[in-house]
């Protein structure tokens, strides 16, 4: 009998069957997998099955020969395993800066990184109700544009679009182009985020990526003096929003350490004051953001030091209680 033109391509075909169908909970017989060559228009024999499964194995594919019932092979190391992906569609499906199209195909595109059992789990894997997700489906170009522009160190110009009240997004000062030093990206809030150097103002500024449009690399080389580290950075600020870096001193009662750690890692300067209260020095962008994380935390945490945050603070918290 003639061979068909998709002999040739056996082994290729093996194992996509193998990592499509097969799993360390769903293993395929050697006439099971002569059955599903077959749909393929291959034709096969056990022997031959064999054969090409060693082969297989030489090359390096880690299929095991399960000989308990359900007797039979399956692939059992992938690039991924089922509980990374699984974190993975979660980062996917709960990210606001992803838009519902462009998160269904990268949920595909990890899915076919598992078989298709284990596919369905994953897509089982997270609901977040009423996510609110971005309409920007260009903010992958402006990610690459930005990181190209980083790998050159040039400066970039874009439009930076606001929301209106009628629930339109319109440039920011009229259209006028902002141009800044990329310097990193960061996730902070569901949010991705251009930190960038803002030589006309002299200081670091932070814009929503998926705000931003038009994204241009330009042939002027970008500041280069001051370099940012997105870890520290996330650490500084709060909700991305800018102000002065300053060093404050926090007390807080003891039961606190935990929100001090998590908020500003496990390298934070502490020291005891009192058998009930500690000390914390922490380096900070001030701004009303900050302030807001103070006042959440109520009685817990009072600012120590310096005077003029002290200062801002009781400002603050008097423009507020002057509107009620």
């Amino acid at each position: 009998m003639a061979k068909s033109r998709n002999q040739k391509l056996k082994l290729l075909y093996l194992i996509k069957i193998l990592e499509e169908k097969t799993d360390d909970n769903h293993v395929l017989s050697t006439k099971q997998i002569i059955a599903e060559l077959e749909k393929y228009d291959i034709t096969s024999e056990r022997k031959s099955i064999y054969d090409d499964i060693r082969c297989l194995q030489e090359f390096g594919y880690d299929i095991i020969n399960q000989k308990e019932r359900p007797s039979g092979y399956y692939l059992a190391s992938r690039n991924f395993e089922t509980a990374e992906l699984k974190l993975l569609v979660d980062a996917v499906q709960s990210s606001k800066f992803i838009t519902y199209k462009k998160s269904n195909e990268l949920i595909h595109k990890l899915e076919q990184l598992c078989s298709k059992e284990e596919a369905r789990a994953l897509n089982r894997q997270v609901f977040v109700a009423n996510r609110i997700k971005t309409m920007n489906e260009s903010i992958y170009y402006n990610v690459d544009k930005i990181y190209s522009a980083m790998a050159g160190q040039v400066k970039i110009s874009f439009q930076y679009d606001e929301w209106t009240i009628t629930k339109e997004l319109q440039p920011r000062r009229g259209g006028q182009k902002y141009e800044v030093t990329p310097k990193a990206l960061a996730w902070e809030d569901e949010n991705y985020y251009l930190v960038a150097y803002d030589a006309q103002a002299e200081m670091i500024k932070h814009y929503r990526v998926d705000k931003m449009r038009e994204i241009l690399l330009l042939e002027e080389t970008g500041d280069t003096s001051e370099k940012v580290d997105p870890a520290q950075l996330a650490k500084r600020t709060f909700g991305m929003f800018g102000g002065e870096e300053t060093t404050v001193r926090l007390r807080f009662i003891n039961r606190m350490a935990g929100v001090v750690i998590d908020r500003f890692g496990k390298d934070v300067a502490i020291r005891p004051d009192g058998s009930e209260h500690f000390i914390a020095r922490v380096d900070v962008v001030v701004s009303s953001q900050f302030y807001g994380w103070i006042f959440g935390l109520e009685e817990a945490v009072e600012i120590i030091s310096p005077d003029h945050v002290i200062a801002g603070y009781k400002q603050l918290l008097e423009r507020i209680r002057a509107r009620y």
